[in-house]
């Protein structure tokens, strides 16, 4: 190999090294990735058996679960509000604050009311939120 072979493939090497973390960042979305394109529902109706074990924080006011893509709170007597248990800022599980009446993201500490409209971020998108009603023990979802 003669040496202007080598300076050229070296010089278009290096190029590609130095471009390439450019190229692969822009592939990621970072930031809001988790939810990019919210869920703002779902086409089939779920029903939950609210005297099954697995629903019994469900039993007081202040408690909660998560079920499939969903954090469910009863928040009153008869009060119940069904949201995305993910964080819009990086996907991190939310959790309920009864004591406060609002959703926090440990992971980052973005804060969401109770029907999951954003308080602060870093989250700037609110928590998708699903219709819900309940009819004896049965909780319907959407």
């Amino acid at each position: 190999m003669k040496r202007r072979e080598f300076v050229s493939k070296v010089a278009v090497g290096g190029s590609i090294l130095f471009v390439s973390p450019f190229y692969l960042n822009s592939c990621s979305k970072g930031g809001d990735s988790a939810t990019d394109s919210p869920d703002t529902g779902n086409t089939d109706p779920i029903n939950i058996d609210l005297s099954k074990s697995e629903f019994s924080d469900l039993n007081t006011v202040g408690g909660y679960v998560y079920y499939d893509k969903y954090i469910i709170i009863r928040s009153g007597e008869s009060a119940y509000h069904v949201l995305s248990k993910f964080c819009t800022h990086q996907g991190d599980w939310v959790e309920y604050l009864h004591s406060s009446n609002q959703i926090k993201c440990n992971l980052h500490g973005s804060m969401f009311t109770i029907a999951g409209v954003v308080l602060n971020g870093p989250a700037t998108r609110n928590l998708a939120a699903y219709n819900v009603s309940v009819s004896g023990n049965i909780l319907t979802i959407g």
